[in-house]
C-alpha cells in the first residue's frame, strides 16, 4: 500500500501536467478512431475529394498531438525521476552517519539507479492509460452504430484478455521481487570486493570472495531468467492476443458484410476500428508491466525512507559526559564504538559541530577542491590547514600540488595521507566544535607528535573532541574521559589516569 500511495502522490505533486497529458492522450487514441471513420464514408462516397482531405487533415493533427503528448509524458517522467531523487538526498542527509548501519551499499546503489527508472517509468501510463480507456469506449461507440454483434464482442473481449493476463503479471511482480532484493544483495557483495581488494590480496581471500560472488550471480541469473521468461510471455500475449482479437472481428465483419449485414465502407471503418483497437489495448498490458515493476521499486524507495537515524540524543545524555567549552578533551574506551556512539551524540545537539570520521568519504577533484568542500577559502587557510594537519608532505608528494587530481575515495593517496587530509578538511571548515574520530591512527609516531601540538595551538579557544587511544593526543588534551559501559568512569588528565586508572593503562597499551 505504500508503495502505491508513493506512486499516487508522485502524480499528484505534477496533476496539471498529468492532466494534460490525460487529455493529450485522449485526443490522439480517440483521434485515431478518426481516419477509419473518414475512410469507411469516402469508399461509400466513391472517394470524394472533400473526404480525401479530411482524412488528411485528420492524419496531421494527430500526429501534433501524438508530439505533444509525447512531450508531455516525458516531462512527467523526468519530473518523478527528480522528485524521487532529490527525496532519496534529503534521506541520506538525515541518515547521516547512520546510513551504513540502516542500509548497504548495494541497496543504496541499486535504488538510485534502477528503482528510480522504474518508478518515473510507471507514471508515463497516467496519459496513455486514461487515453485507451476513453478511445476504449469510443471505438465501441462506433462499432455500436454498425453492428450491435461486433460491439457486443469488443466490449467483451478486452476484459477477457486482462483476465488471461492477471496471474502472469501477479507471477511476475512476485518473481521481481525477489530479483530485485537478489540484485541489491549482490551489488552489496561487489562494493565490499572493490573496497577490500587490497586486503583481500594481502590475505588471500580474493579467489575465496570472488567464487563467492560468482555463485551468488549464478543464482542471480537464473533468477533474471525467471523474470525475463514471464516477461516474453506477456511480451507475446500483449502483442498475439490483440492480433488473434483483431482477425477474429475482421472475420466476423467480413460475414456480416458477405451477408449484406453492413456496407463495404463498413467492413473498413470495423477493420480501421480495430486496428486502432490494438494501441489501447497494447497501452493496457504495457501499462500493467510499467505498473508492476513500479510498484516493486516503489516498495523498495519508500523502504528506504521510512529508515531513521538513531536518537542520538539519548545516547550521550545517560553517559554522564559534560565538555568545557574551548577545550581539548580525550575519549578513550576499550569498545571504540562506544566513543564513536558518543561523538555522534554530541554532534546532534546543534548545527555547529562538525564529525571528523576517520573513513569519511573523499570526492573526486583537485586535491583544493577536496579541502575546500563547499567554501572558498584562501590559499593562507588551506595551507594553515595543511600545516597543522602535519600535510605538508602530502602537497609536495603530489605532482602538481593543491592542483593534483584526487580519485573517487582518495585511491591514489595512502592510509597515513588520507587521514591528514580528511582531518584537513575538517580543520578548513574552522567549526564551532571539532568532534575527532581516530585522527592519528594511521600515522607514525613523529609525524603523530607534530600534529597533536600543531591541533592543540590551532584549536585554542574552540571546543575539540577527540575519540582516540594516541597517547601522544591524550597528553594534550585538557580532560581525557574514559569511559565503560557507555559511561563516563573516570575523568582527568592523560597522566593521572595513567597513574591512577589500570584499565586506561590496559586499553592504551
Amino acid at each position: 500500500m505504500k508503495a502505491a500511495r508513493y506512486l499516487c502522490r508522485l502524480a499528484w505533486a505534477q496533476k496539471g501536467r498529468v492532466a494534460l497529458g490525460a487529455t493529450l492522450g485522449t485526443l490522439w487514441m480517440a483521434g485515431l478512431t478518426l481516419p477509419p471513420y473518414l475512410l469507411s464514408r469516402a469508399i461509400d462516397d466513391d472517394l470524394a475529394p472533400g473526404w480525401v482531405l479530411a482524412l488528411l487533415g485528420a492524419g496531421l493533427v494527430n500526429a501534433w498531438l501524438a508530439m505533444l503528448r509525447h512531450r508531455t509524458m516525458t516531462k512527467i517522467r523526468m519530473d518523478a525521476n527528480f522528485r524521487t531523487v532529490r527525496a532519496l538526498v534529503e534521506q541520506i542527509n538525515k541518515l547521516g552517519a547512520d546510513l551504513p548501519k540502516r542500509a548497504s551499499t548495494g541497496d543504496v546503489v541499486t535504488i538510485g539507479i534502477g528503482d528510480v527508472i522504474a518508478i518515473a517509468a510507471s507514471l508515463t501510463v497516467t496519459g496513455p492509460g486514461v487515453g485507451a480507456v476513453i478511445s476504449y469506449g469510443v471505438v465501441a461507440a462506433l462499432l455500436l452504430r454498425v453492428s450491435v454483434v461486433l460491439a457486443v464482442v469488443v466490449l467483451l473481449g478486452v476484459p477477457l484478455l486482462a483476465i488471461l493476463l492477471g496471474p502472469l503479471l501477479g507471477r511476475l511482480m512476485k518473481v521481481q521481487n525477489g530479483y530485485r532484493e537478489a540484485q541489491g544483495r549482490l551489488t552489496t557483495r561487489l562494493v565490499d570486493l572493490i573496497e577490500g581488494l587490497r586486503v583481500l590480496n594481502a590475505f588471500g581471500g580474493k579467489g575465496t570472495y570472488a567464487e563467492r560472488y560468482r555463485a551468488d550471480s549464478a543464482s542471480l541469473r537464473e533468477q533474471g531468467y525467471r523474470v525475463a521468461s514471464l516477461t516474453s510471455w506477456i511480451g507475446a500475449l500483449g502483442t498475439g492476443l490483440p492480433a488473434l482479437f483483431l482477425a477474429a472481428v475482421t472475420w466476423l465483419g467480413a460475414r456480416l458484410a458477405a451477408e449484406g449485414a453492413i456496407t463495404v465502407g463498413e467492413l473498413v471503418g470495423v477493420y480501421g476500428y480495430i486496428a486502432v483497437l490494438v494501441v489501447p489495448v497494447s497501452f493496457f498490458i504495457e501499462g500493467s508491466f510499467q505498473i508492476s515493476h513500479g510498484l516493486v521499486a516503489a516498495r523498495q524507495v519508500t523502504r528506504f525512507l521510512a529508515l531513521r537515524a538513531e536518537e542520538r540524543l539519548r545516547a550521550a545524555e545517560p553517559a554522564g559526559l559534560e565538555v568545557a567549552p574551548g577545550s581539548l578533551v580525550g575519549l578513550v574506551s576499550a569498545r571504540p564504538e562506544e566513543s564513536v556512539a558518543l561523538l555522534e551524540g554530541l554532534g546532534g545537539f546543534d548545527g555547529t559541530s562538525l564529525i571528523a570520521d576517520h573513513d569519511a568519504a573523499l570526492f573526486a577533484g583537485t586535491l583544493r577542491e577536496v579541502l575546500q568542500g563547499r567554501g572558498e577559502a584562501d590559499d593562507e587557510a588551506v595551507h594553515r590547514a595543511v600545516h597543522v594537519a602535519a600535510a605538508q608532505d602530502v602537497v609536495a608528494g603530489l605532482s602538481h600540488g593543491l592542483d593534483s587530481m584526487i580519485e573517487p575515495g582518495g585511491r591514489n593517496l595512502s592510509g597515513g595521507q588520507l587521514q591528514r587530509v580528511r582531518l584537513a578538511r575538517a580543520l578548513l571548515a574552522e567549526p564551532e566544535v571539532l568532534l575527532a574520530v581516530e585522527p592519528t591512527s594511521a600515522l607514525d609516531a613523529h609525524t603523530e607528535s607534530l600534529l597533536a601540538g600543531r591541533l592543540r595551538t590551532a584549536r585554542a579557544g574552540r571546543t575539540t573532541v577527540v575519540a582516540t587511544t594516541s597517547s601522544l593526543l591524550l597528553a594534550q588534551a585538557d580532560q581525557v574521559l574514559f569511559i565503560e559501559d557507555g559511561r563516563v568512569a573516570v575523568c582527568g588528565t592523560h597522566r593521572e589516569l595513567m597513574e591512577s586508572t589500570p584499565a586506561y593503562r590496559s586499553v592504551l597499551a
